[in-house]
């Protein structure tokens, strides 16, 4: 029998990013979502929480810590993972939470709060620094500029 584990949440994080690192050195981050749903019953309109616990790994760990804080709305996309334990007093415990393998930060940074990185949203992936703007006076380049649009067939 085939099966699935994914997940897709949008919300708002309910704290700010808590980050720590494994003895080996890789980033572990606890992000806590709230997401927020609203029907009608009866007539009456109501909302409901849903308060979910995710935790995130490496550099996405790294980057979640540096740029959400509370109420930051993000994207995670990962799988339910069910962990398990035994505490010293030899009790046991279990949760159910999230594995991110990806976290969209859907909010826009405030003005200076990203420092060297551009507007919009986080440092590119890969490391590649972002293209400088164009200058205030020149208007940007299109994609077919100094193309002959005498020959288009429409």
């Amino acid at each position: 029998m085939a099966s699935l584990n994914k997940v897709f949440l949008a919300g708002n994080l309910t704290r700010d990013v808590e980050v720590r690192y494994t003895p080996t050195g890789t980033a572990v981050a606890d992000l806590n979502m709230a997401i927020n749903r609203t029907y009608t019953s009866g007539g009456e309109q109501k909302e409901e929480v849903c308060f979910v616990n995710v935790v995130a790994w490496g550099r996405t760990a790294e980057l979640c810590g540096e740029y959400l804080s509370k109420g930051s709305p993000i994207l995670v996309e990962g799988i339910l993972q069910y962990d398990t334990w035994q505490t010293d007093a030899g009790e046991k415990r279990s949760r159910l939470r999230v594995r991110a393998d990806r976290v969209q930060f859907l909010g826009r940074p405030k003005r200076g709060e990203m420092g060297d990185a551009p507007e919009g949203g986080p440092p590119p992936r890969g490391g590649r620094p972002a293209a400088p703007p164009p200058p205030a006076d020149e208007p940007p380049a299109g994609p077919d500029e100094g193309a002959d649009h005498e020959n288009l067939p429409f």
